[in-house]
């Protein structure tokens, strides 16, 4: 038989057609990629400055947190991430008023950034990273907002819990960039509560949280 014969040729052609929709599944499942919604509970640490009126102290209580992270899925081992972290925490200083020992405060994160899988993004170890704004909230009537630009980094574990679901296990640090000589959290008739001098505030998080993939 030779690839002159019509018939040839014909049978040619179905047997290659036929070998690439056998492929093609294949090649598909390779190139796929997945996208997830993860949900998280953690712990955050850290957080201290120096005030530049009184020289005292200023730490950020440790306690609990909880984040979300929506994941889009690029390659079969990257996704963009879309990162949010709250803690509700305090501000605490020897140096404060004492009418004002303490400032409840609220700390976000809002980050656009990515993760990187070392075997796929269903499972394995990975490391992630993000960059956007972190915005302080005091919680007391008349302060303001602040709100800086910030980053993240972390690493992390993902545990499969059978096709669409998995349990992840994540550090990351925090890195706000303040570069200020200045007063913080101030109004209009309680002045500012801290003056800070620095160029940094660090914080570290650790995060267990659950995964929907689809």
């Amino acid at each position: 038989m030779t690839l002159g014969n019509p018939d040839a040729r014909a049978t040619t052609l179905c047997a290659l057609f036929a070998a690439c929709i056998g492929t093609a599944p294949v090649a598909l499942a390779q190139r796929a990629v997945e996208n997830g919604m993860t949900l998280y509970g953690g712990y955050r640490v850290g957080g201290g400055l120096t005030d530049t009126a009184t020289g005292a102290g200023v730490s950020v209580k440790d306690a609990s947190s909880y984040a979300l992270a929506v994941d889009i899925g690029t390659e079969p081992q990257k996704q963009v991430q879309i990162f949010y972290s709250r803690q509700k925490t305090e501000l605490t200083s020897s140096g404060f008023s004492p009418a004002v020992n303490k400032l409840p405060l609220t700390l976000e994160y809002i980050h656009i950034g990515g993760t990187y899988f070392f075997e796929k993004t269903s499972r394995g170890g990975y490391v992630v990273g993000g960059i956007g704004a972190t915005v302080a909230k005091p919680d007391f009537a008349g302060l303001s907002s602040e709100t800086k630009a910030s980053i993240n980094l972390g690493f992390g574990f993902m545990l499969p819990l059978g096709e669409r679901l998995g349990l992840r296990f994540e550090a990351r640090g925090y890195a706000t960039l303040l570069n200020n000589d200045g007063g913080f959290f101030c109004g209009s008739n309680t002045g500012c509560v801290v003056s800070i001098s620095g160029t940094a505030l660090y914080q570290g998080e650790a995060l267990v949280g659950l995964t929907g993939r689809f």
